[in-house]
């Protein structure tokens, strides 16, 4: 018997969730012991496919580091992750310096820091742009460490961006902008709201699509 943590709850159906090698069953009050066990072994296989990727992710993770002279990704493109004599530490001539003889997480937490100064420079700037295009005004604009999430609207119309955006292509970061922006003209995801989107940028469904494909990808690299 495969094993499970059950969650009992009003809900009307039975449902299962497997993440990071833990498998959960959420079902109705009243539903039998004997029949969520089935619905469990009758999804055997789907659970083993999803428990054999959470743990390839887990080692792909774990091996994850950066070097001198490895490549990161800047605005859709990598670039070369380089040192200089002169202690310049900064993004320039397509590529990054930062300083010598530092340990991998000293490096990751240096590419951080540039991906962070970067990413105020280059979002804030989109953000203000299309905000004069659809006529809206934030309240503040920021940029913070969120991992799950490319950006959010607050209801003080506080809008903030995760530092993680500044990887994506350009179309990429001003679909994720446009997408916060719209929320100071409505704050949902009903028809109006993809219509506002639509308006702005008509190929939204496809950038969209490619968001998600670069989120799975950075999944595997151990930026947190």
């Amino acid at each position: 018997m495969i094993t499970y943590t059950l969650t009992r709850s009003a809900r009307k159906t039975i449902a299962l969730h497997v993440r990071d090698g833990s498998i959960e069953v959420r079902a109705p009050f009243k539903s039998p012991k004997s029949v969520i066990d089935n619905f469990v072994l009758s999804k055997e296989k789907w659970i083993e496919d999803k428990l054999l990727y959470f743990s390839d992710r887990a080692k792909h993770r774990a091996s994850f580091h950066l070097d001198y002279g490895e490549s990161i990704l800047y605005r859709g493109k990598n670039y070369p992750l380089e040192s200089r004599l002169d202690g310049f530490v900064g993004f320039e001539d397509a590529t990054f310096y930062i300083p010598p003889n530092l340990t991998y997480p000293q490096i990751k937490e240096a590419c951080i820091k540039l991906y962070r100064s970067l990413a105020k420079q280059e979002i804030v700037s989109r953000t203000k742009f299309f905000a004069e295009q659809m006529s809206v005004s934030p309240s503040a604009i920021r940029v913070n460490s969120a991992k799950t999430r490319w950006g959010s609207c607050s209801s003080k119309k506080s809008l903030n961006f995760s530092w993680r955006l500044i990887m994506a292509d350009d179309d990429l970061i001003d679909y994720v902008v446009v997408h916060e922006l719209a929320h100071l003209l409505e704050m949902n995801h009903s028809a109006r709201f993809w219509r506002i989107v639509e308006s702005v940028l008509p190929d939204y469904r496809f950038r969209k699509i490619r968001l998600r494909e670069l989120h799975l990808s950075l999944g595997d690299e151990a930026w947190d």
